[in-house]
């Protein structure tokens, strides 16, 4: 459910971030040359409308970013295998070796004579 909020969340972003960069012109006669004036206007309260634009394409290109390496978290994982409960089934299945007894010193062969 989680994984499905995110790529709807990313979507949404990627739509809105196309649409602010559309709107831009490089050359600065994009959405601020439109309204007539060349430098600072006043569009909805907003001093300067590249500069809103620049921080709003920065915003959404960090927050798009943000989202697609969050979304990895939240990816259904079907066929994942927990490696601590088949390690201890193996330790646990394993046949359990008799330790050979300790050498006796007293006992050592003389290989000199």
């Amino acid at each position: 459910m989680s994984y499905l909020l995110f790529l709807v969340l990313i979507i949404i972003v990627s739509v809105l971030l196309i649409l602010v960069i559309m709107v831009q012109n490089p050359k600065g006669g994009g959405l601020s040359s439109s309204f007539g004036g060349s430098g600072s206007q006043n569009l909805g309260g907003v001093q300067n409308t590249t500069n809103f634009l620049d921080k709003s394409t920065w915003g959404l290109a960090i927050a798009l970013f943000a989202l697609i390496l969050l979304s990895n978290f939240a990816i259904p994982r079907q066929n994942s295998v927990d490696l601590r409960s088949e390690t201890e089934g193996i330790i646990n299945d394993r046949e359990v070796l008799e330790t050979p007894q300790a050498l006796d010193t007293d006992k050592v062969i003389d290989s000199s004579n």
